[in-house]
């Protein structure tokens, strides 16, 4: 009897702790690697909401910096800028203004005689034409040698090769012809005379200007007379033009240059 007891007893106590066995097992805690595996995103049903994306930034674009040689890039010569205007014009530039002022004063027609310059030869200083005239200024051997004597100057010093000594010459030549124009025309009808006597000789215009009949002819009247007195006819066409090449088509490219007629 005792013996079926305790052995009633053994399997109580053998059942309680099955039971409490059972227990523990089903509200173990989860281990700490099982929970990382459980909240790993790989291992979400496929149905759970995505999580929201964070904020795409706006996508900043650095430009490369200029290299040093174009950020210090000198700006462009002016005969770059103006393309009608021979390159080498630019180095005679100051020459010019401080000649022409020197001998017209400081309101001189620079950018007129610029033009003429350009007519003459196109700021060549080597320039010989086909009849002989050299330099810059284009002027004859036997027109150098007159406008030497006249300024006292000695054979070695007449160089008409010389860009500062053709500056200074037809400049200076220019006046004299002006300066012997009719004072009543405008300075500007007085430099076209003065341009047509530089090209072929003011004692042509002069004999043209009597052959008009007129006691006080104008400069179209004069114009018009042209191959009427001495000059033969067919230079008038180069002498007329040479005037109104220079006033009306070259002048205006060098109005930058200083002031014109």
């Amino acid at each position: 009897m005792n013996g079926k007891r305790t052995r009633i007893l053994i399997m109580g106590i053998a059942a309680a702790i099955g039971l409490a066995a059972q227990f523990y097992s089903r509200h173990e805690p989860t281990a700490p690697a099982e929970q990382t595996a459980v909240a790993s995103p790989a291992l979400q049903p496929s149905n759970a909401p995505a999580e929201p994306a964070e904020p795409t930034l706006p996508e900043v674009v650095v430009k490369a910096a200029a290299p040093i040689a174009e950020v210090f890039e000198a700006p462009p010569l002016i005969e770059t800028q103006q393309p009608n205007i021979p390159r080498n014009a630019v180095r005679y530039r100051s020459d010019l203004v401080r000649l022409a002022r020197a001998e017209w004063g400081l309101d001189a027609p620079v950018a007129t005689f610029a033009a003429q310059v350009h007519q003459e030869s196109a700021w060549k200083p080597e320039a010989v034409s086909r009849v002989g005239a050299r330099g810059l200024a284009q002027f004859m051997p036997a027109t150098a040698t007159w406008w030497c004597e006249l300024n006292k100057l000695s054979p070695a010093d007449c160089q008409p090769h010389n860009p500062t000594w053709a500056l200074r010459s037809l400049v200076g030549y220019d006046k004299y012809l002006f300066d012997r124009t009719p004072a009543r025309y405008s300075d500007r009808d007085r430099m076209w005379v003065a341009l047509r006597g530089y090209n072929g000789g003011l004692g042509h215009w002069n004999a043209e200007a009597r052959a008009t009949g007129a006691r006080e002819p104008s400069r179209e009247q004069v114009d018009a007379a042209c191959g009427k007195a001495r000059r033969a006819a067919l230079h008038c066409k180069e002498n007329l033009g040479y005037p109104r090449r220079i006033l009306v088509e070259l002048q205006p490219r060098y109005e930058s240059w200083g002031p014109g007629l």
